[in-house]
């Protein structure tokens, strides 16, 4: 006889309320969770780490670089997702490109919307880019964990079909219980890559200028070509050649650029 989970059927309402007739998403909240939680805790690691990691950033400065960021996500995350996997549909369909509350946005596409943020805003204002890399990286895995928890909701991105316990039946994909690769995701990219970047954080990382930010890229890398063994391709894309995804293709240069950057800084400690 099967569990529970097996025989899960997933059906939760992307609305999370209406105010008359304004519905708000689930997208909508997580977006706004991720940021408000990754700010408070930005400005926390700022007063705590400040004298005895020698930062130049300022909790001014993470304010104002919070906003830059929030149009780096947004802009970068969708027209990410609107390249890399939707292309020809979006090319028809400009106008629904601005359907944010539909999901579709890219990780990669949104980190290299951050990175520009990042760059751009501490070359203006003369800080180390890798100190504002770090402090930023270091909060990010929040906002992946609603993130992933609101794809898992929303009944997308979902996983390979599976006959193990916890297996999750998605409407949208047919009636056999498949892989929650959106947990699987919630699960490493966010809780396991948060606890691993706070133990650093404690441990005085931001010292050690890209440690942190090539952590997390080598980190959220690796999690993610993982996950793409138990998630379905995107059926409009499907694998690029044997069992390679695009996700996986997008994650490698990332995962080379944290290992360069865990190099350099570890070797700059010791030069």
């Amino acid at each position: 006889m099967n569990s529970f989970m097996e025989n899960y059927i997933l059906d939760i309402n992307p609305i999370a309320f209406s105010v008359g007739p304004i519905n708000v998403y689930w997208y909508g909240l997580a977006y706004v969770a991720g940021m408000v939680l990754g700010l408070f805790y930005a400005l926390k690691i700022v007063d705590a780490k400040k004298e005895n990691c020698n930062l130049l950033i300022t909790k001014k400065n993470i304010d104002e670089i919070f906003i830059w960021i929030v149009f780096g996500i947004i802009f970068g995350a969708r027209f990410g997702y609107v390249i890399f996997y939707n292309f020809d549909f979006y090319l028809n369909n400009p106008l629904l490109i601005l359907s944010l509350w539909e999901g579709g946005m890219s990780f990669h596409g949104g980190a290299l919307g951050v990175i520009i943020a990042i760059i751009s805003y501490s070359k203006y204002h003369k800080i180390p880019i890798l100190e504002t890399g770090d402090i930023v990286c270091a909060v990010v895995p929040i906002g992946l964990f609603f993130g992933r928890i609101t794809n898992f909701i929303n009944g997308e991105l979902w996983g390979k079909e599976t006959n193990l316990s916890w297996g999750v039946i998605f409407p949208n994909a047919g009636s056999n219980p498949r892989h929650p690769s959106q947990l699987y995701e919630a699960g490493l990219e966010g809780l396991a890559l948060f606890i691993i970047l706070f133990a650093l954080v404690l441990s005085n990382g931001l010292k050690k200028r890209g440690l942190i930010s090539g952590t997390f890229l080598f980190f959220y890398s690796f999690s993610r070509i993982l996950v793409e063994n138990f998630r379905e391709p995107d059926l409009h894309i499907g694998y690029i050649f044997l069992n390679i995804t695009m996700g996986m293709i997008l994650s490698l240069p990332f995962l080379i650029a944290g290992l360069i950057l865990i190099f350099q800084s570890l070797k700059n400690e010791y030069s």
